[in-house]
């Protein structure tokens, strides 16, 4: 058993980077894997792949409320959101559970102060999540939607996340 689980994160590993950076991408993905999608925030709002517009990148975090590492990260993640604004850098949420779960998420997300925007599953985005085999699982988009950089299993530290998210800024140019 457990030697299937690691089978299965090493090809997530490799299918995820692949998926963003295919030029010949799913029907419906065309330029890449978020840039065409419909879906609803946590406070009920419309949200479509216009969200990364005006945004050099940004960080897709995706978890679920079920999973502590997800949730001890996010603190992090909320004083990163502020601090690389400026620098044309945001940070999304999805959770990959909220449609079962949406008032527990809004608890999780008031009680970490993780006050960036959250974005609920959709049929839009089974794509992605169909391909997510661990949570959370990190990637960076740019303005397009297009998936930049690696793909990133597990929770880090805000040390960690600001050295990655400065890695992926220089080698956007």
């Amino acid at each position: 058993m457990k030697q299937l689980c690691i089978g299965l994160l090493v090809l997530a590993l490799v299918l995820l980077p692949a998926c963003g950076s295919s030029p010949e991408s799913p029907a419906g993905t065309e330029g890449g894997i978020l840039s065409h999608f419909q879906t609803t925030d946590l406070e009920g709002n419309a949200v479509d792949e216009s969200i990364f517009s005006g945004y050099q990148l940004t960080m897709v975090n995706i978890w679920a409320t079920f999973c502590t590492p997800c949730i001890s990260e996010m603190p992090e993640l909320a004083g990163l959101a502020e601090t690389y604004a400026p620098k044309g850098v945001q940070i999304v949420g999805l959770i990959s559970d909220g449609d079962s779960e949406t008032e527990l998420a809004k608890s999780i997300v008031a009680e970490t102060g993780a006050n960036y925007q959250h974005l609920l599953p959709s049929a839009d985005l089974e794509n992605l999540l169909s391909q997510v085999y661990a949570v959370p699982t990190t990637i960076f988009v740019d303005e397009s939607g297009r998936q930049v950089g690696s793909t990133y299993l597990s929770a880090k530290t805000g040390e960690e996340w600001a050295e990655i998210i400065d890695r992926v800024l220089a080698s956007l140019g």
